[in-house]
């Protein structure tokens, strides 16, 4: 199973890419909560503290995520199920003014 994930602004930058491709197991019940676990052990302390908050490691509040462009709030949240060919966004706060 295979599921692309990308990146914008400063994940980008931690990362050094735009998208990457995971790869599971055929089995394996894969969320976005599994995606962003394994996308911390990949990138480690820089990805960890951009995305999760540091007392809790709760996933950070103002990070938006869409699956195939819905938002996982409109699903089922962190614990959204992905389907092989995927495409996770995670969308870090537009500012403007």
């Amino acid at each position: 199973m295979q599921v692309s994930v990308r990146f914008f602004t400063i994940l980008r930058e931690i990362t050094g890419k735009r998208e990457e491709v995971l790869q599971f197991a055929p089995q394996e019940k894969v969320t976005v909560s599994l995606v962003l676990r394994k996308l911390a052990q990949t990138y480690g302390k820089d990805f960890c503290d951009y995305v999760f908050t540091k007392a809790t490691g709760e996933v950070k509040g103002f990070l938006q995520f869409l699956v195939n462009g819905k938002s996982v709030a409109a699903l089922g949240g962190l614990e959204t199920q992905l389907e092989d060919g995927d495409v996770l966004a995670i969308v870090p706060p537009v500012g403007g003014g």
